[in-house]
């Protein structure tokens, strides 16, 4: 039977504008060079990075809750000039603070 994955903690945020601001810019670069630079490309890595900066403060530390947070009220934003969705907005966040925390996440590991 296959081990269930571990969850990961973020360290506890000691300054979460700054993480916040980190996530936006990272985001918005990672947006762009996805596909082409948009405009609202800004407002989704602004809209994530608010959200996630709020979950922060509130001491949310599991980096699973915090990409169902981001899932969830993504939902709310209006993606029809973007080829992007909430799950992909998610999922690029999810990968970029697993990269910044230095974890592997190819195949799972």
């Amino acid at each position: 039977m296959a081990e269930p994955i571990k969850p990961i903690t973020l360290p506890t945020a000691e300054n979460p504008e700054q993480e916040g601001e980190w996530l936006r810019a990272s985001l918005h670069k990672w947006l762009n060079q996805e596909f082409i630079p948009e405009k609202v490309n800004e407002d989704i890595a602004q809209r994530a990075a608010q959200i996630f900066v709020r979950h922060r403060m509130e001491g949310e530390n599991d980096l699973g809750s915090l990409v169902i947070a981001i899932v969830t009220e993504m939902q709310a934003f209006d993606f029809s000039q973007s080829f992007y969705g909430e799950f992909a907005i998610a999922n690029a966040v999810s990968d970029l603070l697993l990269d910044s925390l230095g974890i592997e996440r190819c195949c799972g590991q």
